[in-house]
């Protein structure tokens, strides 16, 4: 088999993992003879923490694999066509597509080939050679094996930007039933093995700082690790998808937790479901882990026993809001930051801004207008030195003078505010 074939196969084969990618992304199908990613292209884009977006070439080192998870197109039961890359293939592949300006690095996972030791000893051959013998200073992202020794572990995190480790399902009981050959011990234990790794090298960072020492310090994961679910592949509800994430969060200080919505495969196994969940559904998974990461939200404030799953018709702020109405309106010159976050249509820059600016002087509606705040969604919810709502509706509150009154019904007549208000 020729290298574009290869190539062609690997990269589609590579598709279904989203855990290098931000969401948002088209629908995961490929076409008859399309190359990898979302997009088909082979090429995927992840984004920086300084907002850059980076072009990695998203492959398998191979698609042949002795696991036999229900939910993966490359299990050992599937009848898809198999290929192999060497490590030296993969590395001239990456070296050829970033000369060409195509790439900015490489993202790469694998089946489970031999065994796990095995399989991890042949990605990390492409890390080391990339950065050794060619000096590539490019992004490389490993997925790393789950039960593979933890002393390889450590090497890829010392050729890698960044690690991750897939959890695939939220439940051992789920795993049990999908993927026989996995276990949340043993997933949990490998992401230990990376935190700690991560932990070392910033403190070694600290200390070379500290005594201003020419030698450089050692480098592990510096990206940070991350892990992917599988949204819809089991009846496993959105409360337990999001406890398990914040259980990562807080335990493996993971940078990024990526939801998946299920897609169907070819040859799926008959134990699956037979359509794929809403992706509106993986959107608002995202939404409420943004909230949990930077908005100081909970899950069990997201979720609730009667309402165990995300509703799909308002985003998860919203739906909290509408919940608690009895916390607003919040005064937007008086309120701590922790309400300000609470408020639908206002972000943490918006905050920011705002906490800023009434140091100086009350804030009034124009202000905040003027600050970037989603004014139409934002404004049952708070209340401004000319402006306090009597109600959420077409009719709401009373303003001296900053805002037309038409202007006013204006915002009201939205359809993303009075589709889902009524009486505050």
């Amino acid at each position: 088999m020729d290298l574009d074939e290869k190539l062609r196969i690997l990269s589609d084969a590579a598709k279904y993992d989203a855990s290098c990618a931000s969401s948002g992304a088209k629908g995961r199908k490929a076409k008859d003879k399309g190359i990898g990613s979302t997009e088909g292209t082979g090429i995927c884009h992840s984004y920086t923490p300084d907002g850059r977006c980076v072009s990695l070439l998203k492959i398998l080192l191979t698609n042949y694999c002795i696991y036999d998870c229900g939910y993966c197109i490359n299990r050992r039961s599937s009848g898809v066509q198999r290929a192999r890359f060497t490590p030296e293939e993969v590395v001239q592949l990456t070296l050829d597509f970033y000369r060409r300006n195509y790439i900015e690095g490489l993202f790469l996972s694998s089946g489970i080939v031999r065994d796990s030791d095995y399989t991890m000893e042949q990605m990390i051959r492409v890390a080391k050679s990339l950065r050794v013998d060619h000096d590539f200073a490019g992004y490389i992202h490993l997925k790393t094996i789950p039960n593979a020794a933890p002393e390889l572990i450590k090497q890829a995190g010392r050729w890698a930007d960044r690690l991750s480790i897939n959890v695939e399902l939220p439940r051992q009981n789920d795993l049990d039933r999908l993927a026989p050959e996995k276990n949340l011990v043993q997933i949990t234990r490998a992401m230990g093995v990376v935190r700690e790794g991560i932990a070392e090298a910033k403190e070694d960072l600290a200390s070379t700082q500290r005594s201003r020492s020419a030698r450089k310090p050692i480098s592990f994961s510096p990206a940070g690790q991350a892990t992917q679910m599988i949204i819809g592949a089991t009846d496993a509800t959105d409360s337990a998808i999001l406890a398990a994430s914040s259980s990562l969060y807080g335990k493996q200080r993971l940078k990024r937790v990526y939801y998946s919505a299920f897609s169907p495969i070819p040859d799926a196994s008959s134990i699956l479901p037979p359509s794929a969940p809403p992706l509106l559904r993986e959107h608002r998974l995202y939404q409420a882990d943004w909230l949990m990461r930077f908005y100081g939200f909970a899950v069990h404030e997201l979720t609730t026993a009667a309402t165990p799953n995300l509703d799909l018709d308002v985003d998860p702020k919203l739906s909290w809001a509408l919940r608690n109405r009895d916390r607003f309106p919040v005064d937007i010159n008086l309120a701590p930051k922790e309400d300000l976050l609470r408020i639908p249509g206002v972000g943490v820059r918006s905050v920011k801004r705002i906490l800023s600016s009434r140091r100086w002087h009350r804030l009034r509606l124009d202000d905040l207008i003027r600050l970037h705040v989603a004014i139409s969604r934002a404004m049952p919810f708070l209340s401004t030195a000319d402006y306090v709502p009597s109600r959420i509706g077409p009719h709401s509150g009373g303003l001296a003078g900053s805002v037309k009154a038409s202007q006013q019904l204006d915002l009201w007549s939205r359809p993303s505010i009075s589709a889902v208000t009524g009486e505050l």
